[in-house]
């Protein structure tokens, strides 16, 4: 591997929450310790159909993935698949859908709640299910744990490669919509746990992405078009160049490029243009 890095996705958090409300991510921004793009999700702005697109490049009128009641294992070639064909280590600290699309259909509740598996695709994976998920019991790990498991990851095993995806705000917009007390002070202790973890990620020799897979509106929406659904920020922390600040970027152009900066070859499939160099 040419370097080793880390996607960190905020389901759930619009553009204009990120300016507004995530202090620390605005101040390594401000201090030029790392860079922050607008970046615009697929349509369905769904969470599972994001979450496919992600990591294999394509939208989901081609991998399929077309709701999240709509689950496969993806036949597309992915991140995961390709870096361990590449010879490097993956690992996987999200909601279960993730291994679903990517290991093995369907999610076994005690084989596939945590395993080690080195011949991948995801080597380390650490899942949560949040059965019982609603509006009245929202049913989402501390995140302080979700990023500790990551980082127990990295130094356990010294992955190239690893994702970390939590619910909370995107669980939290559904129950509160995005402009009220409830999600400012929910996005700030988000903001400040992240802080904790972003340091220790960098010393250990880790480029960062922190992102979101989509947006929400005010009134706790997604899954259709317009900036308040499909829009959110990217923030990148990490030596490679990248376009100017006013440049909207794609979502398919997330796979290509943290391949490239892996140093692993990015299949045909994914087509879209790197955006770090």
């Amino acid at each position: 591997m040419n370097s080793k890095l880390l996607l960190i996705i905020l389901d759930g958090v619009p553009w204009r929450n990120f300016r507004r409300l995530f202090g620390n991510l605005e101040g390594w921004v401000s201090s030029g310790e790392a860079r922050v793009w607008k970046m615009r999700a697929v349509l369905p702005s769904t969470s599972a159909c994001c979450y496919a697109s992600i990591h294999t490049g394509v939208p989901p009128q081609v991998h399929g993935i077309l709701s999240n009641d709509v689950r496969f294992r993806v036949e597309q070639p992915d991140i995961f698949s390709e870096v361990t064909a590449a010879g490097g280590k993956t690992g996987a600290v999200t909601h279960s859908y993730w291994s679903e699309f990517f290991n093995r259909y369907p999610f076994d509740f005690v084989r596939d709640i945590e395993y080690d598996e080195p011949g991948g695709p995801i080597a380390h994976g650490r899942f949560h299910t949040m059965t019982g998920y609603g509006h009245d019991n929202q049913m989402t790990p501390s995140d302080v744990d979700l990023f500790a498991t990551l980082t127990m990851l990295t130094a356990r095993f010294g992955i190239d490669y690893g994702i970390l995806h939590t619910c909370t705000l995107d669980s939290m917009g559904h129950r509160f919509g995005h402009d009220c007390g409830e999600m400012d002070n929910a996005c700030f202790k988000m903001d400040a746990m992240l802080a904790a973890f972003l340091p220790r990620w960098r010393e250990a020799g880790y480029e960062v992405i922190v992102t979101a897979d989509h947006g929400q509106s005010d009134r706790g929406h997604h899954g259709g078009a317009g900036e308040d659904q499909q829009d959110f920020a990217l923030y990148y922390f990490g030596s490679a160049k990248g376009p100017d600040d006013g440049t909207v970027l794609d979502q398919l152009q997330l796979a290509p490029t943290i391949l490239t900066r892996l140093g692993v070859p990015v299949p045909k499939t994914m087509s879209a243009q790197p955006f770090l160099a």
